[in-house]
């Protein structure tokens, strides 16, 4: 037997590849800092727990879900953006459950898109965002992230080429990898250049719970005319510490959820009753655990930061979302360094390039280790004497 062709075609999972280079070092017995993943390391909250406990015990709940998703994850779906954005969901018609946002960017391409059909992608951007490329038999043009323009896309210097053949485009702010965010500004330019060029608009808000310097991210919903264009993926992975549970939805365009619906009535059963309705307890009970997790994910930010700078190493404080985007030192490409933090300071960081063309010239660090360890990484770094304070 031979995998297909379509299978051969997929990326080399970046993240997997940097999975089995850590646990490599931690398997001759190194004391690893791990840098490199976007893996929440706080519990999910009590409540939350409780919720999934107690749910579990119904045995209405051991049966088969509706295949989209079970009424009170729809409803309080909506409901979150009200409360959180001021945006008005329709629970029955523009809401889609997903079994993690993964799902939805990987399947869309395939839902709404034709074989040899254009995409507009971030660069650098999330790396599944190509599985979906090749799995719906498309083509994709890239979006340059730069640090000039705040790690937005420049519509005006998108070619006129890719314009007419786009349509369907990738947004993610808070950005994974580089921690840049949007404002509304840019998403009404955002819709305007959708309208006039007939393109979709997918905008990823995974870190949507993550701002910092008390600036709350912006849903691109919150543009005016966005949802003609387009939807929104939210994700209680990050905002709750839900990573594991696999839980998720899309808002917005009726016409685009019903695509992602209707393709996932051929490939899923949607998720486990249990997890939905505590996934719905998450979305309407007090937020006070998430605004505790922004405050730490901010103070880790201001450590990492402030200990950079005290060792000579030029870096910009991120402005949303759980990494910092820093700059490889002179003599090094993106890849050459992480290696050489991994073998020389066991420290493990995801290198740009993993992560697009433009993405070369940085690393991708996670704010998802302690205060302590963070020091301690940089600590290390100092007595590689690459920088000088």
């Amino acid at each position: 037997m031979e995998f297909s062709k379509k299978l051969q075609q997929l990326p080399t999972q970046f993240f997997a590849a940097l999975v089995q280079k850590v646990n490599a070092a931690l398997a001759e017995g190194r004391d690893v800092i791990n840098l490199g993943q976007g893996n929440p390391d706080q519990p999910t909250p009590p409540h939350i727990i409780k919720a999934l406990q107690e749910a579990a015990e119904n045995p209405q709940n051991h049966k088969y879900s509706p295949f989209r998703g079970v009424q009170e994850l729809r409803q309080a779906a909506a409901d979150f953006y009200k409360r959180e954005y001021n945006v008005d969901i329709d629970p029955n018609t523009e809401v889609a459950v997903l079994g993690g946002t993964k799902i939805g960017l990987v399947e869309l391409p395939m839902a709404i898109l034709n074989p040899s059909d254009y995409m507009l992608l971030p660069d650098p951007g999330y790396p599944d965002y190509l599985s979906g490329v090749v799995l719906g038999d498309v083509n994709y043009h890239i979006m340059p992230l730069q640090a000039e323009n705040d790690f937005l896309p420049d519509y005006s210097k998108i070619s006129d080429e890719a314009k007419e053949r786009a349509k369907l485009m990738y947004m993610n702010y808070p950005n994974n990898p580089t921690g840049g965010t949007a404002n509304l500004a840019f998403f009404e330019e955002t819709v305007k250049f959708a309208k006039e060029n007939n393109i979709v608009v997918s905008h990823d808000f995974a870190y949507g719970a993550i701002g910092f310097d008390g600036v709350k991210p912006v849903s691109f919903l919150q543009a005016e005319g966005a949802k003609e264009v387009g939807i929104e993926m939210y994700t209680l992975s990050k905002t709750f510490n839900m990573a594991g549970w696999r839980i998720g939805f899309a808002v917005g365009n009726a016409k685009i959820i019903e695509a992602i619906n209707i393709i996932q009535d051929h490939l899923f059963c949607s998720q486990f009753p249990a997890v939905q309705q505590a996934a719905a307890v998450a979305l309407t009970a007090s937020q006070d655990c998430t605004d505790e997790l922004r405050a730490i994910y901010e103070r880790r930010r201001n450590v990492l930061v402030e200990e950079a700078h005290r060792i000579g190493w030029q870096v910009t404080a991120s402005k949303g979302s759980f990494f910092a985007w820093l700059p490889v030192p002179k003599g090094f490409r993106s890849e050459e360094f992480a290696n050489f933090l991994l073998d020389k300071a066991d420290i493990a960081v995801a290198a740009g390039n993993g992560f697009g063309e433009y993405g070369e010239g940085y690393v991708r660090v996670g704010l998802l280790v302690s205060e302590g360890r963070l020091r301690e990484a940089m600590i290390r770094i100092e007595k590689l004497g690459l920088f000088s304070a």
